[in-house]
């Protein structure tokens, strides 16, 4: 994995970053591992798109790639279908900075968990269920002041983000985010959120937990986050970050898998990307992909939600945007 984080980062740190060359390198990782187990038909049943949006403050590609599974959705099979989305603002903010920002490491663990994915669907280890997943590429993203650390803002809007990224046959989903300028968690590694799902924050899933220590080799640190994290920005109110926002256009269950540090650093300082911490990352998304697939990891408890469903009410209100502006 730290070979793919390396490569992505090659490409991402430059002035001309942009979703075409991300694209040109995933087809490349695809193309030569089918080759070398001549499984070069079954490559062409991978999705790889770029999107170009453009926003009030410039635009950004948006980079998908779509991984069949042996029993997934695509092929009429019942394997469920898992999202892995990395978010950020974007992975550069020149002119104002120069170099690649550490807002940019969740775009690098999606990225190079695409490529993973690719390299093992090229040789012929094919999971039990499809894998979708999506980034952005903006190398001159603007900044904004936040309590402690400035924030990368993005050039589009996070409606736009959620809009691209988010794809209805995602059944649970994997949002890595940066999540560095914060003084709840003071732990230079990886930390995983609870489990969001229509407005409801759950309990932490103990198999993602399970994965997330097996992937880091130490304790599981937790990230907590609030009610209001997991309502749509420009609403008002304070949100840790963007990791959970995507919780704000889905019925699917989304778990924050938060890339942290010690102190808080900020979202647009360059030099503070740690590429192990990335390539664990980067792992856990591969192995969640690996156990939800077939079955063997589970994101939220189903019949528990439906009783707090049932006793309490929906709280889908809690993903309304009503009221909120496209920040």
């Amino acid at each position: 994995m730290l070979k793919h984080v390396l490569d992505v980062l090659e490409l991402l740190d430059r002035p001309q970053a942009d979703g075409h060359s991300l694209d040109a390198h995933l087809r490349d990782v695809l193309h030569r591992a089918a080759q070398q187990a001549g499984r070069t038909a079954e490559a062409d049943r991978v999705e790889i798109s770029v999107t170009r949006i453009e926003g009030a403050q410039g635009g950004t590609d948006f980079v998908k790639a779509v991984v069949p599974g042996r029993d997934g959705a695509r092929a009429g099979g019942s394997a469920p279908t898992l999202g892995v989305l990395g978010r950020l603002g974007g992975v550069g903010a020149r002119p104002e900075r120069t170099g690649l920002v550490s807002d940019a490491d969740g775009a690098v663990a999606a990225l190079a968990a695409t490529s993973k994915l690719l390299d093992m669907y090229g040789r012929g280890d094919v999971l039990d269920g499809d894998v979708i997943l999506s980034t952005h590429v903006c190398p001159d993203a603007p900044t904004r002041p936040h309590d402690p650390v400035p924030f990368m803002d993005s050039p589009v809007s996070i409606l736009d983000c959620n809009r691209q990224e988010i794809d209805g046959a995602m059944d649970a989903v994997v949002s890595i985010d940066t999540t560095k300028g914060n003084r709840l968690l003071n732990h230079r590694g990886l930390a995983l959120s609870p489990t969001a799902k229509e407005g409801w924050i759950l309990r932490v899933s103990d198999d993602l937990l399970g994965i997330l220590e097996t992937v880091t080799g130490e304790d599981a640190h937790v990230l907590p986050i609030t009610t209001q994290d997991i309502t749509p920005y420009g609403n008002g109110v304070h949100h840790i970050n963007s990791i959970m926002q995507p919780c704000v256009a889905t019925s699917a269950p989304v778990v924050g898998l938060a890339l942290t540090t010690g102190p808080a650093v900020a979202g647009c300082a360059t030099g503070a990307s740690h590429e192990t911490d990335i390539a664990a990352a980067g792992r856990f998304a591969v192995e969640a992909a690996k156990e939800y697939g077939r079955g063997a990891a589970r994101f939220h408890d189903a019949e528990e939600f439906a009783r707090l469903v049932d006793l309490y009410g929906p709280m889908t209100r809690l993903q309304s945007t009503a009221g909120a502006t496209e920040d």
